[in-house]
């Protein structure tokens, strides 16, 4: 029995068991029912699946599944999310607590009911359920805010290092609270319209209108709702980062006000899709840039403490341009969260860009199946490089060492970029080749494609398989980290 307990209390009640269960889960998920689509429908592994697990899958409700599937991934990532931000910003133990076992509560709740509704039959107990958790999780984010709200006297900053008000509040935690209320927003954004459906609101998926001339006010939310809580799960993760930098000094102080401004316009841009649509766009691009340019300066600054602090660890007092390079890419795991970063730009940002100034001139003028691979890549992009900076920080806090946390770093790095830029290549493949002659850089792409996704897929299996295997030690890593979780961790590291 103490074997058992031991062990169930550090994969719930400490943080890195938190995200460990989160990720192991997710993994599940999409080992299994990736299964489904792509080339395993083509080799028939999708026809065993079901009919091992006994599926029920009627193709004329295929949105609805999607949609249940992409929540509940994203429910859970979101709830990862949540376990840093509460282990790594100062707060009272009660309110990590709740926080925490709330959003744990509600998010797997959602997953096994909404899954099981969606996939195995329509018993409407169970999308009860699914709409149960959800709003437990939506409870645990206003628990969330106000634990984070930044004008409590214990939490104003004395170091001056770090931004801040003249009256001392911390514009990082503020950044934080407004990442928090501005996804408490827009998760209303769309469940206001989920409300609806049945009732003037049909299902679908967003790159399904890309070319309907009127799109009703339902519709529009949905859309806004899509973009939104994508994007304000990368604010998230970007302050996350930051702190795992320990983010200071002069580009700290100009990135966080740009950071809460600009989460704060893109928001209110989003929203003003339904009411406004035609100036929404321009709210909205006006805020994307002023996040992207915060977050510009944490990668320079990351990059600088990479560099000098594999340069201090290096024992060098002179360096060139080749020993700053070697200092910067020492460690693939620090290293691969920025970089990934700036990755972004190449596969999401200026083909987006690209695409919205050249939309009518170019884009519309292909067949409606080619601007919808682009539409859906882009969006399956920017959540696949999400996830790999997630795995990056929780493969730094499961204590990757070594030959271990080189391997697993670059071929992490080396396999999602590998996978995201050939499916960029396949979406915009109409720039380049006609549709008689695209066959061999389909081939090409599709190929590439698989091999990074089987790539990043196998690490993180050998990850989870790692983390298995020592949970049934009786001193393993795990217990050292449930003796460590009742410690106090700031969430800052020192500069060397």
């Amino acid at each position: 029995m103490q074997w058992f307990k031991r062990r169930f209390t550090y994969l719930f009640q400490s943080t890195k068991g938190l995200i460990l269960v989160a990720i192991a889960l997710i993994s599940l998920v999409t080992a299994i029912f990736g299964t489904l689509s792509g080339p395993m429908a083509e080799w028939g592994i999708r026809d065993v699946t079901i009919r091992v697990l006994s599926m029920r899958l009627v193709e004329a409700e295929r949105e609805g599944r999607i949609i249940l599937l992409y929540h509940t991934i994203a429910m859970a990532v979101v709830a990862i999310e949540v376990y840093i931000i509460t282990a790594i910003l100062p707060m009272k133990e009660y309110e990590r607590t709740t926080i925490n076992s709330t959003i744990t509560f509600g998010y797997m709740i959602s997953l096994v009911f909404g899954l099981t509704f969606g996939y195995f039959g329509h018993n409407f107990v169970f999308h009860g359920l699914f709409i149960f958790g959800q709003s437990l999780v939506f409870f645990a984010g206003l628990l969330l805010a106000a634990a984070l709200w930044p004008w409590k006297k214990e939490y104003r900053v004395t170091d001056t290092a770090y931004a801040h008000t003249p009256g001392g509040v911390d514009l990082e935690r503020m950044a934080f609270f407004v990442m928090a209320v501005a996804t408490l927003g827009s998760a209303l954004f769309g469940a206001v319209t989920g409300s609806y459906w049945g009732n003037g609101h049909e299902t679908f998926l967003a790159e399904d209108l890309i070319r309907e001339p009127v799109k009703s006010a339902l519709q529009l939310a949905i859309i806004g709702h899509l973009h939104i809580m994508l994007t304000l799960i990368a604010i998230a993760l970007a302050l996350i980062v930051g702190r795992w930098f320990d983010f200071k000094g002069i580009w700290h102080k100009l990135s966080m006000p740009l950071m809460i401004l600009g989460t704060g316009v893109v928001t209110l841009g989003v929203w003003a899709v339904v009411p406004f649509e035609p100036i929404a766009h321009k709210i909205i691009y006006g805020g994307s840039t002023l996040v992207l340019v915060a977050a510009l300066f944490l990668v320079i600054f990351g990059f600088d403490r990479l560099i000098r602090d594999g340069v201090a660890r290096m024992g060098l007092e002179k360096t060139g341009p080749g020993d700053r390079l070697r200092a910067l890419l020492r460690d693939p795991l620090k290293f691969g969260a920025l970089w990934q970063m700036i990755y972004m730009n190449f596969v999401v940002s200026f083909p987006g860009i690209y695409m919205a100034v050249n939309l009518d001139e170019i884009f519309r003028v292909w067949p409606a199946r080619e601007e919808r691979i682009i539409l859906t890549g882009h969006w399956h992009i920017l959540s696949g490089l999400i996830a790999t900076i997630i795995l990056l920080y929780y493969a730094d806090m499961a204590g990757l060492k070594g030959r271990a946390r080189q391997w697993f770093g670059w071929l992490v790095i080396f396999g999602s970029d590998l996978a995201f830029g050939a499916v960029m290549l396949f979406a915009m493949k109409r720039l380049f080749v006609s549709e008689s002659a695209q066959q061999p850089l389909v081939d090409w792409a599709v190929l590439l494609t698989d091999a990074g996704i089987v790539l990043v897929l196998l690490v993180l299996a050998a990850l989870m398989v790692w983390r298995l295997i020592d949970l049934f030690k009786r001193r393993g890593r795990w217990a050292i980290e449930l003796d460590e979780s009742t410690g106090d961790d700031s969430g800052r590291e020192e500069l060397p």
